[in-house]
């Protein structure tokens, strides 16, 4: 076997391979006589079919599935030895012609290959670029401290009902004129009445004020404007039946209950952040904050890196690419695609190309590397983050490190944090690299920054 690549230009080549007989055919023995071991032919026992027989009915299906793992190997195996820095996957050569299996014993292979054109650029201190940092105002404060205190609140029984208390009790179908006690009316021992949701305003009024031990008569039906889920769970009936529900209910009030926030103080301070450390409520806004300001971190980067990319592809604007080979090879890759949209499409996905290869150069000049720790790591602030929403501010160790480690566990998943990994070390690179131009803005204003 013969394996020679051929160069077009700067960015196109060839790859010829060359097979004669001696190549293939100790491949395809072999193969034949596996076949010949299990084949089940009529006449025959298991094993002993003539092996002429198993060559005329499968001979050249072996022989071009076999030819075509040799080339497959050769052809891949020559990439990666010569550290070909390839566009997309080789596609055979348009002018080849079809193998004819039957009467030929050589062949002959040739695929097109795009290659990566070969950059030449610098970043340093004179390429600024703009940082956005999100300002964190007093509101977002305040609604993440109120937030924060509601999940470490509690409910206390109260004597009077205000709007937004939960009442519990006993609810009664009132019978309608003509209709007698005995008949099959609708009772609730264990109802739940939440009259903040209430929707007919006369409903809600009945519920304010009431006392435990009082018997309120109001309409579930009128409350709920008929919204059949909210029927439902107050009359604990299928929706089909609860909707039907159209009478006056009698409501004995057994108790009321009512939300309170935590108070700001070291019980909530050690229930989110651990025991003393956090000991004032200054240090608990400052930590508050701090931790608002990380959150919106990866926002600013990522923003980062979206005007990094607008700026820094510029210096590649005479690279040439193989345009032509890419829009064979997009044709090829998704079946979806047709040669308009690909011509339409084509300048943005070669603006791409440009920022992928740059930063597999900065990767390469830079020796950057991703490990199997940084990726951990990487999990570990995913996984603190999804603490950080239900308020658990303060994880253990050993509890990030199962839920990053099982999140690892998905193929897909493992890709994303690993591509996440590599992104945040290019940032943070670039970031020493260039020049800062930092600047505060708010959140609307950082929002507005995507509208164009």
């Amino acid at each position: 076997m013969n394996v020679e690549k051929q160069v077009i230009d700067s960015v196109n080549a060839s790859i010829k391979i060359n097979l004669v007989k001696a190549d293939y055919q100790e491949k395809v023995e072999k193969t034949l006589k596996t076949y010949r071991q299990k084949a089940n032919e009529p006449g025959f026992r298991p094993g002993m079919v003539p092996m002429g027989l198993i060559q005329k009915k499968y001979g050249k299906a072996v022989l071009a599935e076999e030819i075509n793992k040799i080339v497959s190997e050769a052809l891949y195996n020559y990439i990666k030895e010569n550290n070909l820095n390839i566009l997309g996957e080789p596609l055979p050569n348009e002018q080849q012609a079809p193998m004819d299996f039957n009467t030929r014993e050589d062949f002959e292979f040739v695929f097109d290959l795009a290659l990566a054109p070969e950059l030449d650029f610098t970043i340093n201190k004179k390429d600024s670029i703009p940082y956005y940092k999100i300002e964190v105002n007093d509101d977002m404060l305040e609604k993440q401290i109120k937030s924060l205190a509601g999940r470490g609140g509690n409910y206390e029984k109260v004597e009077e009902a205000q709007e937004g208390d939960t009442i519990k009790g006993v609810l009664t179908e009132i019978p309608e004129e003509g209709q007698s006690d005995s008949e099959d009316l609708v009772r609730v021992e264990e109802a739940i009445i939440l009259p903040a949701y209430f929707k007919n305003e006369e409903e809600k009024a009945a519920m304010t004020g009431v006392h435990p031990g009082d018997k309120v008569r109001f309409n579930p039906y009128k409350a709920t404007e008929g919204h059949e889920a909210e029927l439902a769970s107050m009359l604990h009936l299928p929706k089909e039946k609860a909707v039907e529900v159209k009478s006056d209910f009698e409501f004995e009030v057994k108790e009321i209950s009512r939300f309170k926030e935590a108070e700001l103080n070291q019980e909530l301070f050690d229930q989110i952040y651990g025991k003393d450390q956090v000991t004032s409520e200054e240090a608990f806004r400052a930590k508050v904050r701090e931790e608002i300001e990380a959150q919106f971190a990866p926002e600013s980067d990522y923003r980062f890196m979206v005007d990094a990319e607008k700026q820094l592809v510029k210096k590649l604007k005479d690279v040439e690419f193989p345009v032509e080979f890419l829009k064979r090879w997009l044709l090829v890759a998704d079946e979806k695609r047709n040669p308009e949209t690909i011509d339409q499409d084509m300048p943005k996905i070669i603006e791409e190309l440009k920022w992928h290869l740059m930063k597999e150069q900065i990767i390469k000049r830079n020796d950057i590397q991703v490990s199997e720790a940084d990726v951990l790591e990487t999990a570990r602030k995913v996984t603190r983050a999804q603490f950080a929403q239900y308020g658990m501010a303060s994880v253990p160790d050993d509890l990030l490190n199962n839920y990053a480690a099982e999140m690892l566990k998905k193929p897909e998943t493992a890709r994303n944090l690993s591509d996440q990994t590599n992104s945040a070390k290019v940032a943070d690179y670039l970031k020493s690299a260039v020049k800062l131009n930092e600047k505060t803005i708010t959140a609307e204003e950082f929002n507005k920054l995507y509208e164009n």
